[in-house]
């Protein structure tokens, strides 16, 4: 039995894991995940979530798929932007620093070859033995898709406490026709992100850095308190 852990805990101890071990999950832990995670709140209670966990056969078809068509050189477009263009200060240096930090990690000095490595990565959910798709109706607006955060965000929490870990990936809404046609999507939802979920590969060196938060002074105000 896994000892108690605190929602403080799991916040501390949640992480992105980029390198995972071939160790498997069963659908049993991974439908417990989904059902406890479905207490998130949305706005209306509308639960505007729909999630497809892919695991063996199936999920090496869907990998296969997309690496096939990188190999090609064939690409797609996304359906929405994953960072707004022309993306200003601080953001733009928070979003260099994180991705420093990976390439040095992976003791690649180039950014553009880090870049390449971290995506095919990516489109192997990193070694993962599961990975998830979380899709919305497309005739949804922003409030859901916050809803949607939540739920991904719950779920996250809960895998740590399970002993598990995951990495939410938006990279794979950059594939939406490929993804739609092997999850049998119908026409109204779309891929919002997929996550990798499965035992954190504790020895690799990806997984041995974390990324910095700004401190409560650069984000939160304060007022009217004693």
């Amino acid at each position: 039995m896994l000892p108690t852990m605190t929602v403080s805990e799991a916040i501390e101890a949640r992480h992105s894991v980029r390198a995972f071990t071939d160790q498997p999950v069963s659908q049993l832990t991974v439908r417990s995940l989904l059902e406890k995670a479905s207490q998130a709140p949305s706005g209306g209670n509308l639960q505007p979530w729909v999630i497809h966990a892919l695991a063996g056969g199936q999920l090496e078809r869907l990998k296969s798929a997309v690496l096939g068509k990188l190999e090609r050189g064939e690409r797609e477009t996304g359906e929405y932007a994953i960072y707004p263009p022309g993306l200003p200060e601080p953001y733009r240096r928070r979003r260099r620093e994180a991705g420093a930090q990976r390439y040095a990690a992976l003791g690649i000095a180039r950014e553009e070859d880090g870049m390449a490595v971290l995506e095919r990565m990516n489109f192997v959910f990193f070694g993962a033995p599961i990975g998830l798709f979380f899709c919305i109706d497309r005739r949804m607006g922003p409030p859901q898709w916050a809803d949607l955060g939540m739920f991904m965000q719950s779920f996250m929490l809960l895998a740590v406490e399970a002993g598990l870990a995951t990495c939410p990936q938006e990279i794979w809404s950059t594939w939406p026709r490929t993804v739609a046609g092997e999850l049998g999507l119908p026409d109204e939802l779309m891929i919002f992100a997929g996550m990798s979920l499965g035992y954190e590969d504790k020895a690799s060196p990806i997984n041995s850095y974390r990324t910095m938060r700004a401190p409560l002074e650069n984000f939160a105000i304060l007022r009217g308190f004693d």
